[in-house]
């Protein structure tokens, strides 16, 4: 297969991710277990030989969700619920909720009242640097896996666990590659391409992921870009299902060459130790990469994440792409904002809907920031 059929497969289901979790049912008859959180475990799931999805909140109109959450509920957290609302998770055996942030566990507590589908909870410690924290991590994690063999009335054994998480590991790692190449020639390939790739991967069948993933390694690699100069980008933020965005950055010269976002690195971010116990193993991974802003690891720990970015890919400005209603990422920004006018980095704050697309208003801002670049 060529990088281009590779890269049309992955655009495809980054279109129409339901669609393709449909027909992956219809050929295999597997339990679909999805996701609303980049922290639910999905080595566990893969063992328990049932397919793991992300739940992005596909719906347009938010009508039905709007009668059960309040409106200040950010728009992520509002599409969930108007996917389970209305049909469009029909496929679906059950789902996940990690708790994460205040909205993610009112939207476990409304969704078990009103959509009928196999019900999980993950209650997460919100410190995760203390080892009480990571001793009850484990515990959680454990009670997860006893779930799903209850619930889904298999036996997750050592043998199944090893192999999920060597598998989730070669994925991780195809796609840790995919973004350093990106860092070291940009331009090798589009933001726009790279985004529909990692969206892809949180649905995808992920021995087909790695296989699409080798041949589009495999391609770029034998054939490199000139290393031109360019301005730098980095995108901050939750969520950004927003192509037009790579795109505006590009059409102006300039290349996202790195990103924290929930629908990006923070996705396939560490890899789990594969020589150690693996309940633990999978817990450690969780608690040692870069976290979501809901859970803790120090007051300053985001700005330093940043400023980690910032130096290891030579970062020229940062775009913050936040959700509106998003409270955790809105709790960080102002600190944020006030270490970066200090280190003399050019930063712009973007609040978006996730269901709205780019504005003009939008677009004159994130051009104007480029243009002082």
């Amino acid at each position: 297969m060529e990088k281009a059929l590779a890269i049309k497969k992955f655009r495809e289901v980054a279109e129409n991710p339901y669609n393709y979790l449909r027909e992956l049912k219809t050929r295999y008859g597997k339990k679909m277990i999805g996701s609303t959180c980049a922290f639910t475990p999905e080595e566990f799931i893969l063992a328990a030989g049932a397919h793991p999805f992300r739940i992005f909140g596909e719906s347009k109109s938010l009508s039905g969700a709007e009668a059960h959450i309040q409106a200040y509920s950010c728009s992520m957290v509002r599409g969930m619920l108007e996917d389970g609302l209305s049909g469009k998770l029909d496929f679906s055996d059950g789902v996940v909720f990690p708790h994460a942030c205040d909205s993610i566990q009112r939207l476990s507590d409304i969704w078990r009242l009103n959509i009928n589908l196999l019900h999980f909870d993950v209650l997460l410690p919100v410190k995760l640097d203390t080892p009480l924290s990571k001793s009850y991590f484990v515990k959680v994690l454990a009670r997860f896996k006893k779930d799903l063999e209850e619930t889904l009335s298999v036996t997750i054994d050592a043998q199944a666990l090893s192999e999920a998480i060597k598998l989730m590991n070669r994925m991780r790692n195809c796609l840790i590659r995919l973004y350093e190449l990106r860092s070291g020639q940009p331009g090798i390939i589009s933001g726009s391409d790279l985004s529909a790739i990692v969206k892809a991967s949180m649905v995808m069948e992920k021995q087909e992921v790695v296989r699409l993933l080798d041949v589009v390694l495999e391609a770029l690699e034998k054939n490199p870009v000139p290393k031109n100069k360019v301005k730098r980008i980095l995108i901050s933020g939750s969520m950004c299902g927003h192509p037009d965005i790579y795109k505006m950055i590009e059409a102006k010269g300039a290349v996202v060459v790195w990103d924290d976002l929930c629908s990006g690195s923070r996705y396939f971010e560490g890899l789990v130790a594969e020589d150690k116990e693996p309940v633990q193993s999978i817990a450690d991974r969780f608690t040692s990469r870069y976290v979501c802003p809901a859970k803790h690891l120090g007051v300053k720990f985001q700005m330093e994440n940043l400023k980690k970015l910032i130096k290891t890919h030579h970062i020229d400005g940062i775009l913050f792409m936040l959700l509106k209603f998003c409270e955790p990422f809105s709790f960080d920004y102002p600190d944020m904002k006030k270490e970066l006018e200090a280190m003399d980095i050019p930063f712009l704050l973007v609040e978006m809907d996730r269901h709205n697309e780019v504005d003009e208003q939008i677009r004159t801002r994130v051009e104007t920031m480029l243009e002082i670049l």
